[in-house]
């Protein structure tokens, strides 16, 4: 046990020391192994933009799964979205503001349950959420990692620690107008999730090959409707906030094309319109890095930009 811990310490380590990643425009800052008392340390990668300075004002994107965003030399499939020049393409062709990017990477064995929306969980029955706990991938590992769902900590550790150190650190507009969060996959259900549950912190949220199914398969799984039940109370106000979905259709994004079209009927119910909504599919696009930053700027866009 001893020498398991020791390994296991010496990998955490590594994970969380490597350096920066490269970047092709703007700058990257550190905030390393940041401690939280909700949740696991994790790095925080900060995206600044070319000529960067205090005497201006920026917006702020807060996005999931911080170490995939930049180089995909460092990342695990070597792919990456390519953050840096999507948006900075975009603010110089000034088509959105300009933005800071605040990537905050994953917890690694934590990240399910830093990411499943815990509210629509617990409105789940005792078995339905025993045999959800029970859930396993397709080579057989635990879904949850033996965790419990954690994520309304997860919230307050954005909103509470790291947004205040944003806030402080750099020059920023801290109104929702300016502040968004962005994700895909599970990233892109905790993002939704961030934004119903702190409508007066988040304006807008990019939901991207967004995971309905919180698990890896369809069949008797309560989850999808949990989570529509829970948006159909929670949405935030269309009026001063704005979401967008995507999907493409291959991989596992092909199990989205039953469950987007009912989050979409209740994004009508609730008053939203092409405005402030945007559900968009791409056909042949599969779930991965490299399609999502073929179609990142379209979000950035439409939550960003310069009317």
């Amino acid at each position: 046990m001893y020498l398991k811990n020791i390994f296991f310490l010496f990998f955490a380590n590594a994970l969380f020391s490597q350096a920066l990643p490269k970047v092709s425009s703007g700058t990257l800052e550190r905030i390393e192994n940041l401690s939280s008392k909700y949740v696991t340390s994790r790095n925080i990668d900060i995206w600044l933009p070319e000529n960067y300075s205090a005497s201006n004002k920026y917006s702020v994107l807060y996005m999931q799964d911080g170490s995939m965003l930049y180089d995909a030399e460092t990342t695990w499939n070597k792919q990456a979205w390519e953050v840096d020049d999507v948006l900075g393409k975009l603010i110089n062709e000034s088509k959105i503001q300009e933005v800071i990017v605040v990537g905050i990477w994953n917890g690694g064995t934590t990240r399910h349950i830093d990411y499943f929306p815990q509210k629509p969980f617990e409105s789940l029955t005792n078995n339905q959420q025993d045999s959800i706990y029970k859930a396993n991938k397709s080579n057989g590992q635990s879904v949850f990692n033996n965790g419990k769902i954690n994520s309304d900590n997860y919230l307050k550790f954005i909103v509470q620690e790291v947004k205040p150190i944003i806030d402080k650190k750099y020059s920023v507009y801290t109104d929702i107008s300016h502040t968004f969060v962005a994700g895909s996959s599970m990233g892109g259900l905790i993002s939704l999730y961030a934004i119903c549950e702190y409508p007066k912190i988040f304006g807008g949220a990019a939901c991207m090959s967004t995971h309905w199914p919180g698990i890896f398969a369809l069949e008797h799984n309560p989850i999808p409707d949990a989570f529509f039940a829970y948006l159909k109370k929670h949405l935030p106000n269309p009026k001063e906030h704005k979401i967008y979905f995507d999907y493409g259709t291959t991989t596992l994004d092909a199990m989205y094309q039953t469950l987007q079209p009912k989050a979409d009927a209740i994004m009508k119910e609730k008053g939203y319109e092409t405005s402030n909504w945007m559900t968009r599919k791409f056909e042949g696009d599969d779930h991965s890095e490299k399609s999502w930053s073929q179609r990142f700027a379209i979000p950035m866009v439409f939550l960003l930009g310069n009317n």
